[in-house]
């Protein structure tokens, strides 16, 4: 019999099993038909896990999923709500880490370090190609409000020109923000962190590279792959209409679309690595022992005397 099912690398067990000793937790690397999962009612889980109606029906007795992280692209939330199944995710915790990443690329891309260094591996010398332009002069554009794109406004604000975000209906009010045309054409630096929806695959197409040719701008993706038009994009680096492309959530099966140029370019890959930090780690274990052990554990009802009855 298992109460908590925790998918490999989603939640520190020892944490759990302390945190609610009476709970069985059970470790599996992945979800499959057949698993003993009658009994489970709490499902912990990590991004590269799909979770949809075929594997809630594995699951008759889940009452809870917990979300070591922010995404939910993998988790169908209608068949979620439908069975009466309570989502809880962390969304901040990872979002400075994300932001550190985004950093990081921006400084190497602007920088012109991958293509120099890409170049020498190849046996290829290119010091005149790697002329960089400074990262304290470009306009940058952010496509997402939640909070990875915050955090990179905060991350970078010390280090660029003036940030300013893409529009949406939903972003928050007092943010600088334009249209996203507007952003296309002007800004030399874009991150893109919007969640991945229907609305928002492929935001990132040969539309947007068309209009942002003129301006070859670096582009540093911190969400979902499926955001970009990953073919398109890197078109378009290789001929120039974009200056660096760097990607962070890179899973095993996008693997193939990131074959090996004959030419070097400037080019990051990190194979989903953004929230890898220790601390973010630490933060998320404990996050989810403090929430089983309430989801197993709530706390009792307090009874407040008033005018003598109770």
């Amino acid at each position: 019999m298992i109460d908590v099912l925790v998918l490999r690398g989603a939640a520190d067990t020892v944490m759990l099993r302390a945190a609610v000793p009476d709970a069985v937790i059970h470790e599996a690397d992945a979800l499959h038909a057949g698993g003993a999962y009658a009994s489970v009612s709490v499902l912990v889980l990590r991004s590269g896990i799909r979770l949809g109606v075929r594997e809630l029906d594995w699951l008759p007795r889940l009452r809870h999923v917990v979300r070591t992280g922010s995404g939910t692209d993998n988790i169908d939330l209608l068949a979620l709500e439908q069975r009466g199944v309570q989502l809880h995710r962390n969304a901040a915790a990872s979002a400075p880490s994300l932001a550190e990443w985004v950093l990081t690329a921006a400084l190497a891309l602007s920088r012109r370090l991958l293509l120099g260094h890409n170049a020498v591996l190849r046996g290829a010398h290119t010091k005149v190609a790697c002329l960089a332009a400074p990262l304290g002069e470009m306009r940058v554009g952010i496509w997402g409000t939640g909070p990875v794109g915050l955090a990179t406004r905060h991350a970078l604000a010390p280090h660029t020109g003036r940030i300013t975000f893409a529009r949406w209906p939903s972003n928050p009010a007092g943010l600088p923000e334009l249209p996203a045309e507007t952003l296309v054409k002007e800004c030399q630096l874009h991150v893109v962190a919007v969640p991945l929806r229907p609305e928002t695959r492929g935001i990132i197409d040969s539309e947007f590279l068309e209009q942002a040719a003129r301006v070859r701008p670096h582009l540093v993706c911190a969400g979902r792959l499926e955001t970009l038009d990953v073919p398109a994009c890197l078109r378009a680096l290789a001929d120039g209409h974009l200056s660096g492309l760097a990607v962070d959530g890179v899973e095993h099966e996008h693997l193939p679309l990131f074959r090996s140029s004959p030419d070097p370019l400037n080019l990051l890959i990190t194979p989903h690595i953004g929230a890898q930090r220790a601390d973010v780690r630490r933060r998320l274990d404990q996050w989810a022992a403090d929430l089983l052990q309430h989801l197993f554990h709530p706390p009792k009802p307090t009874t407040v005397a008033v005018g003598g009855l109770r």
